[in-house]
């Protein structure tokens, strides 16, 4: 049970879930669009859905007498920021390494958005020219053993906290909390849509989703551009995470991730990624961003255009954050 692990409170509470009656209506009506906005979540810098996840790891960090935790993301990680942000918040330092994931050419885009937050939180922020991978990283472990040699006591978290023993806690939690919201709202959401690269949102959701038989109506829409990779953390993640909690065992059929949308590369948006982003912002005043949340609504908006959905669906967009990162992507949106 989720009440067996140690949480430390990163957290405003349970999020928001508001109805995006614009967007359904511009969908054509045969579906209604909610959001639950986890990118509203806590107010340590910007929040996001990294936080829900770090809650579960940050008691085994602090017990472990850690005094360093080390992380690793992109140029433009969301989780890196996080981490760093966690690492101010208990009084530990905090060694990033951010590897050139994403070919994208911006003047400033090593020097903005979730790295300059980063900065200004203090961070040891160490650039590397090697490509995406959502595996363990040389270079990470390579930093683990810098702070070890500089007498210091590192705490590994890995790439989106995703394959730390701990790392589907915070999203398996989220379905409970779904389920109490629902119980306010009074139905049930058919389908429940996410991005998912690292996998433990997605698989941590699947977990937690399996206790009322709602798994595979959890659809995450893929922007690795390494869709069997991450297919397989997610079910690796779902797994454990599910035997941890008590919950059933899960099988590959369990894992649905629609794989279109994440060309034409991981962090490159293509122009429908560009105007999902721009007409989520333009109908509801929601920022998405070109990594994660815009290749998840263009995902939404094409499906729901196909048919994908059945008529009368009700389908709860997850807003997991990453507006900071748009900062690097100032000359694509120079016209807005």
């Amino acid at each position: 049970m989720l009440s067996d692990f140690a949480r430390y409170p990163l957290t405003f509470g349970p999020t928001p879930i508001e109805k995006l009656s614009r967007l359904s209506d511009h969908l054509g009506g045969g579906v209604e669009v909610f959001a639950k906005r986890e990118d509203c979540n806590s107010g340590l810098a910007l929040g996001g859905n990294k936080l829900r996840k770090l809650e579960y790891i940050v008691p085994d960090a602090i017990a472990s007498g850690a005094d360093t935790l080390v992380s690793i993301g992109g140029v433009q990680s969301n989780h890196t920021r996080l981490v760093a942000a966690v690492a101010a918040k208990i009084g530990m330092k905090c060694h990033l390494i951010q590897e050139a994931w994403v070919p994208h050419e911006d003047a400033v885009y090593d020097r903005v958005g979730n790295i300059m937050l980063s900065r200004i939180m203090g961070a040891q922020v160490n650039l590397v020219d090697d490509g995406f991978d959502i595996g363990i990283r040389e270079s990470w472990l390579n930093a683990l053993e810098a702070v070890r040699a500089a007498g210091g006591v590192p705490y590994a978290i890995p790439a989106g906290a995703s394959v730390h023993k701990f790392g589907g806690l915070g999203y398996a939690a989220f379905a409970d909390e779904v389920r109490a919201q629902e119980r306010d709202l009074g139905f049930a959401f058919d389908y429940i849509v996410t991005c998912t690269v690292t996998g433990s949102t997605h698989g941590g959701m699947i977990a937690g989703f399996a206790a009322d038989g709602r798994q595979r109506r959890v659809i995450g829409v893929d922007a690795s551009f390494t869709p069997g990779r991450t297919r397989a953390q997610v079910l690796d993640i779902a797994g454990k995470t599910s035997a941890l909690i008590g919950g059933p065992a899960i099988v590959e059929d369990d894992v649905v991730i629609v794989e279109d949308y994440a060309y034409p590369a991981y962090g490159v948006p293509s122009p429908e990624t560009l105007e999902a982003i721009r007409l989520a912002a333009r109908l509801e005043g929601m920022v998405t961003d070109p990594v994660y949340e815009g290749k998840s609504m263009q995902g939404l908006i094409d499906l729901a255009g196909k048919g994908y959905f059945p008529a009368g669906s009700r389908i709860l967009y997850v807003h997991l954050g990453g507006a900071p990162a748009l900062n690097g992507y100032s000359y694509t949106f120079r016209n807005g």
